[in-house]
């Protein structure tokens, strides 16, 4: 879980609109009736939120109440314990993991405190939860969600499920996918070999200002192999692939909008594709070059 965070830690400006009138639309039902919606500490303070507090500076609003929702009386602790999140972040397990840990951590400085729903905890935990068990954490106590209040009272809700219009949530993966640099062609022709799958194609990000990963696959695409993927199952396949596993993907794609790759991976009994490597194509990869050129007539190793 030591992925790079940097794309986390400035959320798109639209995002910010869409949490802001969220949280202070809240403010209309502020009568509604709700154990925690309710709740008053007298006691806490608002207090800036700090640059180095990573996980939810520039979220859309700048101040936060001490103590927090998850009872941090200081500065130094809040920030300390939200650190250890961002490694989760990095994973993009959800689009909301950021609001709704945030809320928690940074609670929006208004007159009364305002939980996250219940219903937003279930959906983060049901895709956080299993990428912190592939790295021995298990979901806390502290983030039960039997805790938070129910939809009907006053929390704060989902915002990618009213974004994404029934689209699938993109899918966290366990396993670190990253663009390789290959010593030789011939180190890129025996991988090929033990693959499933091989496939030149292009990507490209589909919406730069969503934190929800969008991506589009070029429909023309070179099958160098198609293993036990029919002609006509390959590209809805990788398309998947593009929509699902989104930390293999931004890894690959680093940060650009555009690119060519030769990708390679397994083909699960229920043709869902794996992606193991990648590789970028571009002229100073003459490594690449020469092992598609030699593919055609490569024998491999039984």
């Amino acid at each position: 879980m030591r992925a790079a965070y940097r794309h986390h830690q400035n959320m798109p400006h639209l995002q910010q609109q869409q949490l802001l009138v969220v949280l202070l639309g809240s403010l209309l039902i502020w009568d509604f009736p709700g154990v925690l919606g309710s709740y008053r500490r007298t006691s806490s303070i608002c207090t800036s939120i700090p640059r180095n507090m990573a996980l939810c500076y520039d979220i859309g609003y700048t101040e936060m109440r001490l103590p927090n929702l998850l009872d941090h009386e200081t500065m130094a602790e809040a920030i300390q314990q939200s650190t250890s999140w961002l490694p989760l972040l990095a994973r993009e397990c959800h689009p909301d993991a950021r609001i709704f840990l945030c809320s928690l951590f940074a609670p929006i400085c208004l007159e009364r405190l305002i939980y996250p729903c219940r219903s937003l905890c279930e959906a983060i935990r049901s895709s956080c939860a299993p990428v912190m068990v592939c790295y021995g954490y298990p979901w806390p106590e502290i983030l039960n969600c039997n805790k938070f209040p129910e939809d009907h009272e006053l929390c704060i809700s989902s915002i990618a499920d009213r974004s994404t219009s029934g689209r699938r949530m993109p899918q966290a993966s366990c396993r670190d996918c990253e663009l390789e640099d290959p010593s030789s062609a011939k180190e890129i022709l025996e991988n090929l070999c033990t693959s499933d799958f091989a496939v030149k194609i292009r990507i490209s990000r589909r919406n730069k200002t969503s934190t929800i990963a969008d991506f589009d696959l070029d429909s023309r695409l070179e099958v160098l192999k198609h293993g036990p993927l029919l002609k006509t199952e390959t590209h809805p396949k990788l398309q998947q692939w593009l929509n699902l596993d989104a930390t293999c993907v931004h890894n690959i794609m680093k940060g650009t909008n555009t690119g060519v790759y030769v990708i390679s991976g397994e083909v699960q009994n229920d043709k869902i594709v794996l992606v193991n490597r990648a590789y970028a194509w571009h002229k100073k990869n003459r490594n690449l070059q020469a092992a598609v050129r030699r593919w055609k007539h490569y024998k491999c190793r039984a």
